[in-house]
């Protein structure tokens, strides 16, 4: 058995969704690696927007860590290595501290991570207090470490919300509203992509220069991190195959997991944009991630070439494995919240459109002929389509979604974890 390794850890959350964790978490990471300190950031649950900022701040890669996706040993594990090269471990949670099952609330207590609850206390006074107190005492055994008050309007009002504290809770300090401006816009996924925000580093420095002002800024104490039961290193089912990744502005949700996946699993990644790219590159099988394609009709129709090399490699019974975007992307049409409608490759009989609001969202896993993965649903679309579902998926929360399967394609809404069973995810790619 290795021996526990040590590091600094924090886990930043919040009583609910919008009250500027992400901002935070980035901030204190960009603080920590201009301070020229090590930093490994982490997200709680599914999510593949905030960890492109997160890796933005602190130059390292980003996983996510979620208790039923990929399991305890994973998430275990994942802790572990980071803990060997890092000073400092930042986790963002999901949602508000103790939503959803698993939680963010549940992943802090079962490593023992001291949690730091942000909370925007904009057009609030004493009550901050009140809530700051049932967080912290709603849950025997959570280890709460305090709390930090954004988008606060003056050091009067500071100074308001930290006496109507507990005399045993931990003021973390304040960010104030004109320091928060440079928070990070959002879109109807979430948050606006790192590579479309041309001002990012500036924006990020900026909640660094803010952050620092608080006692956030000091290191947290260290963590004892344990390995998880040796696990068995995944055959290499995939040596000598081919896998095209489409990624660029259109389809780039991504965890970075699912690629140490394939590669664990011997495969060569080519990535690929169908955006700019004319035809696929040589290989063996092809993988369509979500995204935005949505935001990109005209650029996507007009790329007729793409869409035939794609079409071939169908044709030649070569597997293709399309998320969501992925999915939108194979239909006949898709058509955008302002009624724009291009086509698209045609592969699969059906048709999108964007909607105004959230179509669904949870975790879900699938039984597949390959065997049984997990992962998450969330999406503002609408499908229609002829075809008869190969099968549909099974939500912990959110409705069943169906399953498309033509010869080696499989298309659904599920972004898939590919760790959750490698072995399926290989049968997949054509093992």
């Amino acid at each position: 058995m290795n021996a526990p390794r040590h590091c600094p850890a924090l886990f930043i959350t919040a009583p609910a969704s919008g009250q500027g964790k992400t901002t935070i978490t980035a901030a204190l990471a960009r603080l920590h690696t201009r301070a020229g300190r090590r930093v490994r950031v982490f997200k709680c649950g599914p999510d593949f927007l905030d960890p492109m900022i997160h890796e933005r701040a602190c130059g390292q890669p980003v996983y996510q860590l979620d208790l039923w996706m990929g399991g305890e040993a994973h998430c275990r594990e994942l802790l572990y290595r980071a803990a060997a090269e890092a000073d400092l471990i930042l986790i963002e949670g999901v949602m508000g501290l103790f939503d959803g099952e698993p939680s963010s609330a549940d992943l802090a207590q079962r490593f023992g991570i001291p949690v730091l609850t942000v909370i925007n206390a904009t057009a609030m006074a004493q009550t901050f207090g009140a809530l700051a107190h049932g967080l912290a005492t709603y849950r025997a055994g959570l280890p709460f470490a305090g709390v930090l008050a954004n988008r606060v309007a003056s050091d009067s009002h500071a100074e308001l919300l930290r006496n109507s504290l507990p005399a045993s809770m931990t003021w973390y300090g304040a960010v104030f509203r004109q320091e928060e401006n440079a928070a990070l816009p959002a879109r109807h996924l979430g948050l606006v992509q790192a590579q479309e925000l041309a001002d990012l580093d500036m924006r990020l420095d900026s909640m660094a220069d803010a952050i620092a002002k608080t006692s956030s800024a000091e290191l947290p104490p260290p963590v004892v991190f344990y390995p998880a039961e040796p696990q068995h290193a995944p055959e290499q089912l995939l040596a000598g195959k081919r896998v095209a990744i489409a990624r660029d502005a259109a389809f780039s949700f991504l965890y970075r997991a699912n690629t140490d996946c394939l590669t664990a699993l011997g495969a060569k990644l080519i990535y690929f944009s169908p955006l700019h790219d004319k035809a696929l590159p040589d290989c063996d099988a092809v993988y369509l991630p979500g995204g935005y394609p949505e935001l990109h009709l005209d650029v996507l129709a007009n790329n007729v070439s793409l869409k035939q090399s794609i079409e071939k490699h169908h044709a030649e019974h070569k597997p293709l494995l399309a998320e969501c975007g992925g999915l939108l992307y194979l239909l006949d049409t898709l058509t955008d919240k302002n009624g724009q409608q291009a086509a698209m490759c045609g592969l699969l009989r059906g048709d999108a459109v964007m909607q105004n609001k959230l179509a669904n969202l949870g975790l879900h896993s699938v039984t597949l002929p390959e065997g049984e993965v997990r992962g998450h649903t969330f999406h503002h679309s609408q499908t229609t389509s002829p075809l008869m579902p190969l099968t549909m998926t099974q939500g912990k929360r959110g409705k069943a979604e169906p399953v498309y399967r033509d010869k080696k394609l499989l298309a659904s809404y599920l972004h898939m974890y590919f760790p959750s069973n490698p072995t399926a995810i290989a049968r997949l790619f054509g093992a």
